[in-house]
């Protein structure tokens, strides 16, 4: 299995295609901007991640290098 990247530009056409009919055109641009802000929290809240990882690391390594 491929996941996600194995459907292609004709799957993703079907995919909205089919959002469309069931939630029609006055619903999308409400969907579009809740799907937004969610990656853009998603996308926040996993930078906030590797900065603590990263901040780990440095923690860590300025400890071996005092030893």
């Amino acid at each position: 299995m491929g996941g996600l990247g194995a459907i292609g530009v004709p799957g993703l056409v079907i995919i909205l295609v089919i959002v469309l009919i069931v939630f029609g055109p006055k619903k999308l641009p409400e969907i579009g901007g809740a799907v937004g802000k969610t990656f853009a929290e998603f996308k926040k809240s996993t930078k906030g991640l590797m900065e603590d990882d990263d901040d780990s690391v440095k923690k860590v390594e300025k400890k071996s290098d005092a030893s």
